[in-house]
This record gives structure tokens, C-alpha cells and sequence, in this order.
């Protein structure tokens, strides 16, 4: 086996293995909650003070930050409710529901009016103040949302080396979907902090304010890319995403190796959270097996996959007759 497919076969086990890191992804997003909530204030008076639509989006960007930080919060405490006799699946889902409407925010509040701020200081120009408070300010954030990213990427490295996975693709694949808001959300703050101290830059290099209205739209612009991965990961999983190729070859195989089971004749995944899978099969059984041991084979294959993959919470196993008991009939 190619050292790729090694890869490939572990990483496919991203959705699979990652049983911890619910406080972990707690005490990220109230890092980057706080973080962002100081930052918001601190460019709002920058910005009214220097006049720079470039310091007033970036003052949006962090209000729409700290938005979403709120509701990924809010994601991680509903979501994290046992399951009970109203949701019998859990409320795992949830937490994509909330985070879906953090990408919406990070949009509408953020992107929109960054972008539409920059406009208007094209169209109607606009004058510039003293900028010695706005590039203070930028440069705290930069230091404070460093701090935020650097807890975020340590989360997810330190995931990421627990299963043996490159970074980048356990930042794709994660269904952790509030670390990988944080993670984009500061990311896009630091070079949104570049941006608005380019703008400043040049307006006072040229004294126009055009350079500023330029960084604003751009602003905006990262923003829309943020909102449209976060938006898309999160209705991916809303909708219903299957556990990884690799993972599922790796769950037959674990249900071919228990005595009496013959064949897997259907397999359905789900991924309801980050370490919340469900998993359905019919089960083509030996026809010598009785009742008493297909009953034993099914507690035997729940338990070992639930010792490979521990996110694995729901194993429902169908005994179906295979595709030669259909053509004989029933006895």
C-alpha cells in the first residue's frame, strides 16, 4: 500500500475518531468571542476617529465575529442535550443549524456592509482624519486575533496528530464545524487587518481616500468567501453527509469479520455531529445461523465498531435475506 493511500485511509477516519474536543471547541470560540467583542469597539472609535470606511468595516467585521462566536456557542451547548423521548436521534444536528446562521451573519454583517461602505466612499469620497489611532488599534488586533487563531490551529493539529491526519485535510473534513469557523473567521480577520492598514497607508501616501474604499470592498469580499465555505460545510451536514469512503470500507470490513455475517448487502452513514455517527446495514446472515446467535453477531459487530470508530453512537443492523434466499423464496 502507497504511503497516499495509508493517508487517505486514516484521514478518511476523521469523522469517525474524534470522540473529544467539545470543551476544547468551547474554550475556543469564548477566546475568539472575547477577542473579537474588545476588537469591535476599539475600531469603531478608530474608525470614527481617523474617518476611514476601511476601520468601520473591519469594526463590522468584528461585531459580525463576535455574532457568530454567540450563536457557535449557542451550537455547542443545545447540541450537546442528551437524546430523549422528543428527539430519540439526539440534538447533534442542531449545532449546523446555529452554525449555518453564524455564516449568515458573518455575510450580513459583516460582508454587506463592508462592501457596500467601500462603495460609497468611492462614489462620494471621503476625508480622512489623523490615522495614528487607527494603526494602535490594528495593531492590538493583530496581536488579539493571533492569539485567537493560534488557540484554534492548536485545536486542530492537536486532532489532526491524534489521528494521524495531514492538518489541511482534517481542516476540510472535520464536521467540527464551529473550530473551522473560528479558524477562518480569525484568519480572514488578520488579513483584513492588512487590508485596512493598506487602505490607511494609502490614503496617506496620496491623500485619497479611494485606497480605503478599495481595502473596505476587499474586505468584504473575504468575508463573502468565509460565509460561502462555512455556509456550504454546514448545510452539507444539515442535509446529511456520509461518513468518508475509506471510513465506510473500513465499517464493512468490521461487520464481514464477525462469525454468521456473510455479506453486507446495503450500508447507510450519517454523521449528526462531531462525534455523533449513526450507522444502518441490512445484513445478509448465514441461513445455518439461529436466532439466538444472528442476535449475539449483531451485539459483537456494535461493539467492535464502536471500539474502532468511537463517534460511532447508533448501530441499527437489519438481517435481509441475500440475493440467493430471494431467488429460492422463503422455506
Amino acid at each position: 500500500m502507497s504511503d497516499e493511500t495509508t493517508s487517505d485511509a486514516r484521514t478518511g477516519e476523521t469523522a469517525g475518531t474524534s470522540a473529544t474536543g467539545g470543551g476544547e471547541s468551547t474554550f475556543t470560540v469564548i477566546v475568539a468571542a472575547a477577542a473579537n467583542l474588545g476588537i469591535a469597539v476599539a475600531k469603531a472609535v478608530a474608525g470614527l476617529i481617523s474617518g476611514s470606511s476601511a476601520m468601520l468595516s473591519e469594526a463590522a467585521h468584528s461585531v459580525a465575529d463576535t455574532v457568530t462566536e454567540l450563536l457557535l456557542l449557542t451550537a455547542l451547548r443545545r447540541s450537546g442535550k442528551p437524546a430523549d423521548e422528543a428527539h430519540p436521534l439526539g440534538y447533534g444536528p442542531e449545532r449546523y443549524i446555529w452554525a449555518m446562521l453564524a455564516s449568515v451573519a458573518t455575510f450580513v454583517g459583516g460582508a454587506v456592509f463592508s462592501v457596500y461602505d467601500g462603495v460609497h466612499t468611492l462614489a462620494a469620497g471621503e476625508e480622512l482624519g489623523d490615522p495614528l489611532v487607527s494603526y494602535l488599534v490594528l495593531a492590538v488586533a493583530f496581536l488579539l486575533e493571533g492569539y485567537s487563531l493560534r488557540t484554534g490551529l492548536r485545536q486542530v493539529r492537536g486532532e489532526a496528530a491524534r489521528l494521524r491526519a495531514p492538518v489541511g485535510h482534517y481542516f476540510r473534513h472535520t464536521p467540527d464545524t464551529a473550530v473551522k469557523a473560528v479558524v477562518m473567521e480569525d484568519s480572514a480577520a488578520l488579513a483584513g487587518l492588512l487590508l485596512a492598514a493598506g487602505g490607511l497607508l494609502g490614503g496617506q501616501l496620496t491623500g485619497s481616500g479611494v485606497w480605503d474604499g478599495i481595502a473596505s470592498i476587499l474586505i468584504g469580499l473575504l468575508l463573502v468567501y468565509v460565509a460561502w465555505v462555512l455556509g456550504r460545510s454546514n448545510a452539507q451536514l444539515l442535509i446529511g453527509r456520509p461518513v468518508p469512503e475509506p471510513m465506510r470500507a473500513g465499517i464493512r470490513e468490521e461487520l464481514l469479520s464477525v462469525p454468521h455475517i456473510i455479506d453486507v448487502l446495503e450500508l447507510t452513514t450519517l454523521i449528526q455531529g462531531p462525534s455523533e455517527i449513526l450507522i444502518a446495514a441490512k445484513i445478509d446472515f448465514r441461513d445455518a445461523s439461529t436466532a439466538d446467535q444472528i442476535e449475539w453477531a449483531c451485539e459483537e459487530a456494535e461493539e467492535q465498531l464502536r471500539e474502532r470508530y468511537p463517534s460511532v453512537r447508533r448501530v441499527y443492523l437489519d438481517p435481509t435475506p441475500g440475493l440467493r434466499q430471494r431467488r429460492r423464496g422463503p422455506a
